[in-house]
């Protein structure tokens, strides 16, 4: 399943690090942080739980970009 979520980052390398970060998450198959449209779209492996999932994401991203934001509603 794919599913894209609008997010908020300052800078293109801030978004690069995001993508990384997400990239590494278990149950994320395939990722991408676009900094021009404000957008992360993320392709989850087969069976995972979307929601917990996007929380390890948030997580993970927070962590290499302490001010970005990823806006799961």
């Amino acid at each position: 399943m794919k599913k894209t979520y609008q997010i908020e980052v300052d800078c293109a390398n801030c978004a690069l690090k995001m993508e990384e970060a997400a990239k590494k998450v278990e149950g994320v198959q395939e990722a991408t942080v676009s900094f021009m449209t404000q957008k992360m779209k993320v392709e989850f492996a087969e069976s995972a739980e979307e929601r917990a999932v996007m929380e390890r994401v948030r997580s993970a991203c927070k962590k290499v970009e302490d001010d970005c934001e990823i806006f799961l509603d």
